[in-house]
C-alpha cells in the first residue's frame, strides 16, 4: 500500500458510497428545487434564500468531491483496532499513549477522519503524531513537532478496545 492511499474499514467505505449516491441524486435535486424556488421570489441580488441555497449547493459539491477523492484512493482495512502483525502501530490501530509529564492515558484510532469513531479521537497517519507512532511498539517513546514545540509520548498499548 502506498502513502497516498486512504485506509478505510469496509463499513466506512460503504457508508461513504451511500452518502455519495444520496448527495449526487436526492441532494442535487433538492438543492436545484430550492434554487428555483428562491429565483421565483424575484431580485437575486438581495435574495437571502437564493444565496443560502447557492451556499448549500457549494458545500454539497465540495463534500461530493471530497468523498469521490477519498473513495478513489481508498484501501480497505479489514481489521481495525489491532496492531500490525509485527506488534507495531499501523493504520487502523487503536493506540494508548501517555504524554511526558502527564499521568493520563489517551486513546486514539490511527486512520482516516472518515472513520468517525464514537469514543476515540482519530489521528491521521499523515499528521506529525501519526507519523511518529507508525511502526513503533509498546514501551517506545516517540517525539513529534507540534505548534507549541516538540512533544514526547510513550506508547502504552496497541490494539485494545
Amino acid at each position: 500500500m502506498t502513502e497516498e492511499q486512504t485506509h478505510l474499514t469496509r463499513a466506512t467505505y460503504e457508508r461513504l458510497q451511500a452518502e455519495l449516491e444520496d448527495l449526487t441524486t436526492r441532494g442535487r435535486v433538492e438543492i436545484a428545487r430550492a434554487i428555483e424556488a428562491a429565483r421565483a421570489l424575484g431580485d437575486l441580488s438581495e435574495n437571502a434564500d437564493y444565496h443560502a441555497a447557492k451556499d448549500s449547493q457549494g458545500a454539497m459539491e465540495s463534500r461530493i468531491r471530497l468523498i469521490q477523492a477519498t473513495l478513489a484512493k481508498a484501501a480497505i482495512v479489514e481489521v481495525m483496532g489491532a496492531a500490525s502483525p509485527s506488534g507495531t502501530v499501523s493504520t487502523g490501530s487503536i493506540v494508548a499513549i501517555r504524554y511526558e509529564g502527564d499521568a493520563d492515558i489517551e486513546r486514539f484510532l490511527v486512520g482516516s477522519i472518515e472513520e468517525r469513531h464514537d469514543e476515540l479521537n482519530v489521528v491521521s497517519p499523515r499528521s506529525p503524531l501519526g507519523q511518529a507512532l507508525l511502526g513503533k511498539g509498546p514501551g517506545e517513546i516517540v517525539e513529534y513537532e507540534a505548534p507549541g514545540g516538540t512533544l514526547r509520548v510513550e506508547i502504552v498499548q496497541i490494539g485494545f478496545s
